[in-house]
């Protein structure tokens, strides 16, 4: 069945068909109203499907390692010389005492790895499945959780480094520990979000995945991974860096109460508001775009 004519000639076909019994239908491009019943679908669709992404996930990273004795675990002795090399480097320029200081920056550059590979993989989760995309049908939002999950699994063998240094330094996390299940879960569709809008924008224009790579970059710096925020506490640059940079709000949910602080309103204030600013704009582009990835990739 065609329906009429309801708008642009961008071609839509319904998540129903294919089915044994059904009807495919195709129709033109509808209103947002129609384009949100779409986006929601394929997104029910890939919970549907999450065995499959699981097992997509495991394989890009046995792919990725393929040959290797330790396989991603390499990752994780990197990540370890990294935090060891950084952390006394730095422990001394900065005054820091390195029982306190090691364990911020193995945390700080933890969840960091994760952020900038998830921006990185977000952008080239819809180019580098092309040859899926084109062969079969299936929800466009599995090729995101893909790169999600795969970068979760990594981020889990880099918690060893994490639990290590705690270890060494017999770092005690605060009972505010509490709060990581509902941050960790935010995270979760943080990442979601940033990789469907990103993976969009990253389709169409392909400047943008080096584009992002520079801002991520700059953000390292501007952002308390290698340094302390009260190290700005008296200094006015404490207000930008700090109070309204939105990675700082994500790292702090996390990282405050694993490093024996107490909840911090503050920052959980402005974490839930960036992160439904994002999965704002994140539904409206993937909502706009999805009928056309498919002819971008």
């Amino acid at each position: 069945m065609i329906a009429p004519d309801q708008g642009p000639a961008a071609i839509e076909i319904s998540h129903a068909a294919g089915k044994p019994g059904q009807p495919v239908t195709i129709m033109a491009s509808r209103d947002w109203r129609g384009r949100l019943t779409l986006a929601g679908a394929d997104l029910a669709e890939t919970l549907r499907l999450w065995p499959l992404v699981w097992t997509l996930s495991l394989l890009d990273i046995r792919l990725r390692y393929r040959g290797s004795l330790i396989g991603p675990f390499w990752l994780t002795l990197s990540t370890a010389v990294m935090v060891g090399a950084i952390g006394f480097l730095y422990s001394r320029l900065f005054h820091q005492n390195i029982s306190a200081y090691l364990p911020f920056l193995s945390i700080s550059l933890v969840l960091w790895t994760f952020i900038s590979s998830i921006t990185s993989d977000g952008c080239v989760c819809f180019t580098q499945s092309e040859g899926m995309i084109r062969a079969m049908r299936m929800p466009l939002s599995l090729h995101a959780a893909r790169a999600v999950l795969r970068n979760i699994m990594v981020l889990a063998h880099n918690i060893v480094v994490i639990v290590v240094v705690f270890a060494i330094f017999r770092t005690t996390p605060s009972l505010a520990c509490f709060s990581l299940l509902p941050a960790v879960a935010l995270w979760g569709v943080d990442a979601m979000a940033i990789s469907l809008m990103l993976g969009a924008f990253g389709t169409r224009f392909r400047d943008i995945p080096p584009i992002v790579a520079s801002v991520v970059q700059i953000a390292f710096y501007l952002t308390p991974i290698m340094w302390n925020p009260a190290m700005l506490m008296h200094r006015g640059v404490s207000m930008v860096l700090v109070t309204w940079n939105p990675f700082y709000a994500l790292l702090e949910i996390v990282r405050g109460p694993l490093l024996g602080g107490p909840l911090d309103s503050g920052a959980w204030t402005a974490a839930l508001g960036y992160s439904a600013v994002l999965v704002l704009l994140s539904t409206l582009v993937f909502a706009r775009t999805r009928a056309r990835i498919a002819y971008w990739v």
